[in-house]
This record gives C-alpha cells, sequence and structure tokens, in this order.
C-alpha cells in the first residue's frame, strides 16, 4: 500500500503507476523509490521537482528531452545530462522517474 504523508492511501495501477498524479507528495516518491530499491538523493529530488512543476504548469508528463534540457542548462550538466539522467534513474525515464514524480505511465512512450 502507498500512504501520502496524512496517511491516505494512494491507488497506484498494476505498474505502480499512481493513477491520480494530484495526490503525489514526497512520501509517495520516497515509498516508491523504496520499492524500486532506489535511495533518493537531493539530485534525484532536483529532477523530480522539475518534473512535478512541468506537470502543474502543463497537465501532461515531461518528455524526456525536457528534462535532459532541465539538468544541462539550470544544473550546468551541458552534454553530460543525458548520461547523468540514467545514472539516477538506471532503468529508465519512464520506468523510474515518471513513476517517482507521480506520473501516470505514458502509454505512447517506449520503456526507457
Amino acid at each position: 500500500m502507498i500512504a501520502d504523508s496524512s496517511g491516505n492511501r494512494v491507488a497506484t495501477d498494476e505498474e505502480g503507476y499512481l493513477i491520480e498524479p494530484g495526490y503525489w507528495d514526497q512520501a509517495v516518491a520516497e515509498q516508491l523509490a523504496a520499492q524500486e530499491r532506489l535511495n533518493l538523493t537531493e539530485e534525484h529530488w532536483e529532477v523530480l521537482r522539475f518534473m512535478r512543476s512541468y506537470y502543474d504548469e502543463h497537465q501532461i508528463a515531461p518528455d524526456a528531452r525536457f528534462t535532459i534540457k532541465f539538468l544541462a542548462e539550470e544544473l550546468g550538466y551541458g552534454r553530460k545530462a543525458r548520461n547523468y539522467l540514467f545514472k539516477l534513474f538506471p532503468y529508465g525515464y519512464v520506468k523510474q522517474a515518471c513513476k517517482l514524480a507521480g506520473m501516470k505511465r505514458p502509454r505512447a512512450w517506449s520503456t526507457g
């Protein structure tokens, strides 16, 4: 069971993605990360906060290229941004980053 910081149950689909992204909070992300056997660092949180901000503004998960651009330009990773993203989320952008950021599984994207 996944619960938010108030202890309310948060529904996930059969793959572990949130059914309703609006119920995401830090406690939810930490529980999802534990299921993925991933310890969240400040670097992970920077990416997750960017993704949530983008979602709040556009009501859609950011494409990986927008997140890579954020890493390259805003955090200074330049040409290493793509590799860095996959170092943070080794099972892929959709499989881990989108899931931990509380996005619904993007159905039109690959699993990368």
